[in-house]
């Protein structure tokens, strides 16, 4: 177990030393850039550190609505609603979701996504959208919800939806993005730059704002009819509301995030070359880089001042899974080393 005194950037510093710090997830780097946060500052000398109010007390604050139109928007949806988490997103998503279907969890389903500890299916994805498929085309009614991730980042997976074309009962489709929004697509927008289209699907998407954007926040957009209604619910009108200040620098801050969009890609490509037929899996080309595991490799690259992710998740007993995680704030010769460091231990 490792421990630190400051924010991890590109570097993290452990008893004295600055290590490379191939880990964690704010892939853009907004948290330490430093004029991110000069904007974030500017946000909180106007707004304060919080609004001490709910989002449906008879006074408002037009910023929470200027961003849900924007990130509506930004996601290609009707409409938008934020929380003070991607946590308390999801679970408002789902709650709102199962209230009047029932549910079809995928089987890597994000702890995020879990009502009442769901029993997720001891199947292969592709064999339980065989069965999802099935299971929507006979019921004699729209009776379904999916739940989903798009992402998973523990393999460094962007999980196929084109199924969903086949579907020929109406069904809502709960997609968790949080590895999605910021990354992927010409200009971030996420996974819906891939989800198909089709007259039998709904879309409501969920996503946290820390993972891409550091900012400590989360969104559900879709349908402006289910937005709508979710903002109805206990979990919107009982929660503290996002950060304004944080809602302020992520609408003030679209070339920054763009140009952040461009040097992430940049250094995943640039790794992805320099490990090209090796034992270094990443099939999408995601921030994320699955290395082998064990933990000698961890051991072997702390030693030589530099940090990767490898810690057991979901839960407690799960297997640990070393990655490499790419962000925005890593220079070339970092990723340089990292790969330098990979050869020298065997991975070829």
């Amino acid at each position: 177990m490792l421990y630190t005194d400051h924010t991890p950037g590109r570097t993290v510093t452990l008893d004295g030393r600055s290590c490379l710090f191939f880990s964690g997830f704010a892939y853009l780097g907004l948290h330490h850039h430093p004029v991110f946060k000069a904007t974030l500052t500017t946000g909180m000398e106007k707004y304060g550190l919080l609004f001490p109010s709910s989002r449906a007390a008879n006074l408002r604050l037009s910023i929470y609505e200027e961003i849900e139109h924007a990130l509506g928007k930004h996601l290609q949806q009707q409409a938008a609603a934020v929380f003070s988490s991607g946590y308390m997103a999801a679970q408002a998503a789902v709650q709102y979701a199962l209230a009047t279907r029932q549910p079809l969890y995928a089987p890597d389903a994000h702890p995020s996504l879990w009502y009442q500890q769901p029993v997720l299916p001891a199947i292969s994805r592709e064999e339980w959208i065989t069965q999802t498929i099935e299971k929507v085309n006979t019921h004699p009614d729209d009776h379904f919800v999916i739940i989903t991730d798009t992402v998973n980042p523990l393999t460094s997976t962007i999980h196929p939806f084109h199924w969903l074309q086949e579907l020929q009962r109406k069904v809502l489709v709960v997609a968790d993005d949080s590895h999605g929004i910021g990354i992927l697509g010409p200009t971030g927008q996420g996974a819906i730059h891939f989800l198909p289209e089709a007259p039998t699907v709904r879309y409501l998407l969920t996503a946290s704002l820390a993972k891409a954007y550091s900012l400590q926040g989360g969104v559900v957009a879709g349908h402006a009819a289910d937005i709508m209604a979710l903002k109805r619910s206990p979990l919107f009108s009982g929660s503290t509301p996002m950060m304004p200040a944080a809602a302020y620098a992520w609408l003030q801050s679209g070339e920054l995030i763009q140009k952040m969009q461009r040097i992430l890609q940049q250094n995943i490509a640039y790794l992805l070359h320099l490990t090209a037929n090796t034992g270094v899996h990443n099939p999408h080309g995601l921030p994320m880089f699955i290395l082998p595991s064990g933990t000698a490799l961890v051991q072997y690259l702390q030693d030589r001042d530099l940090v990767i992710s490898s810690f057991p998740y979901p839960l407690p007993h799960s297997e640990p899974i070393n990655r490499a995680v790419v962000s925005a704030l890593h220079l070339q010769e970092d990723v340089t080393t990292l790969h330098q460091f990979l050869r020298e231990y065997g991975i070829k």
